[in-house]
C-alpha cells in the first residue's frame, strides 16, 4: 500500500529555474533514503511532501489526500518532518514543552501528549533533559530534541533531514535503532542525508536525485553497485563498498559484517 504517491511533479521557485522535473514515484512502509548533491532538489522535494510547498505541476497524494487541497497543518497529523537545522524548529524554553507542542497541536490531549513525549525523549536518550532549556543544550542534543518532538506526534510518515548532523558513534547507533523501531511498527521513514554509510546501514531503498530528476531508484545494494551512474551525480558508494571494490570484489557490500560473512562462507567451501 502506497502512503505517498507522486505523479508528474514539477516545481519552480521562479519560472525560469526548474527545481524538480516530472517526478513520478510512490512510497510505502519501509526505510527509504533520498540522496543527491546540494541543489539536486532533495529538501524541496520533502517540503512538497510535507505540504510546505505546492507543486507547480503534477500532484502529490498523502494517504490519498492531494496536498493541493489541504494545508501543512492538517498534514501534520500524518507526516512529521525533522528539519536539518534544529534551531529552525525549536522555540520553547523547556524541553518537555517543546516535545509536547506538536502532539497537542495535532489533537492529542495533554495526558496522551505528555506520555508520548516522555516515551520519545526516552527513545533518544534525553529523558533526563526534560526540564532544561533547549538552547542550553549542545547542537547534537538539540537535534535529538527535534527528533523526539516528531516521534511524539506518532505520525505514519516520518522525514529526517540530515539526522546524523553533530551525532557521534553512539548517537548514530541510537538513530539506527529508532528507524528500525519505526519501520517495525508499520511506518514510512524517509531520510535525506549525505552520509552514505548511514544510508547503507538503515535504508532498504535508495532514490538518487540529480538536477531535479530521479537518476536511480531501487534497493540499496543495487543503487550502490552502480558506481559509474553515481559518479554522474557526484556521489560515492559507502566506505566498505568502495574498499571491497578496490580489493577486486565484483559485488556491492553494505557493511563490514556482510563482507565477513561472505568471506567466511567462501573459506568454508
Amino acid at each position: 500500500m502506497n502512503l505517498i504517491e507522486v505523479k508528474n511533479l514539477s516545481f519552480s521557485y521562479i519560472k525560469e529555474e526548474i527545481v524538480l522535473k516530472n517526478v513520478s514515484i510512490n512510497f510505502g512502509v519501509g526505510s527509504i533514503a533520498i540522496i543527491g548533491q546540494n541543489g539536486s532538489g532533495k529538501t524541496t522535494f520533502v517540503k512538497l511532501l510535507k505540504g510546505l510547498l505546492k507543486p507547480t505541476e503534477g500532484d502529490i497524494f498523502i494517504n490519498g489526500k492531494n496536498t493541493k487541497d489541504t494545508t501543512a497543518a492538517k498534514l501534520a497529523r500524518e507526516i512529521g518532518m525533522v528539519f536539518q537545522n534544529p534551531n529552525d524548529q525549536i522555540f520553547k524554553n523547556r524541553v518537555i514543552d517543546e516535545v509536547m507542542f506538536g502532539p497537542v497541536n495535532t489533537g492529542q490531549n495533554l495526558q496522551e501528549a505528555q506520555e508520548n513525549s516522555l516515551k520519545a525523549l526516552e527513545m533518544v536518550d534525553m529523558l533526563d533533559k526534560e526540564n532544561e532549556n533547549p538552547y542550553d543544550l549542545s547542537l547534537s542534543e538539540r537535534k535529538l530534541i527535534t527528533i523526539a518532538s516528531i516521534l511524539a506526534m506518532n505520525t505514519g510518515i516520518v522525514i529526517f533531514d540530515e539526522p546524523t548532523i553533530a551525532q557521534d558513534y553512539h548517537g548514530k547507533n541510537r538513530l539506527k535503532k529508532i528507524i528500525e523501531e519505526l519501520v517495525s511498527s508499520g511506518k514510512l521513514v524517509i531520510t535525506i542525508t549525505h552520509d552514505m554509510d548511514f544510508v547503507a546501514e538503515t535504508s532498504k531503498r535508495v532514490v538518487v536525485l540529480n538536477q531535479g530528476e530521479v537518476l536511480l531508484d531501487g534497493d540499496t545494494k543495487y543503487v550502490f553497485s552502480k558506481s559509474d551512474i553515481l559518479k554522474t551525480a557526484y556521489l560515492e558508494p559507502p566506505s566498505i563498498t568502495q574498499f571491497c571494490s578496490m580489493l577486486g570484489y565484483g559485488k556491492a557490500f553494505l557493511s563490514v559484517e556482510e563482507f565477513i560473512r561472505y568471506r567466511s562462507a567462501k573459506e568454508s567451501i
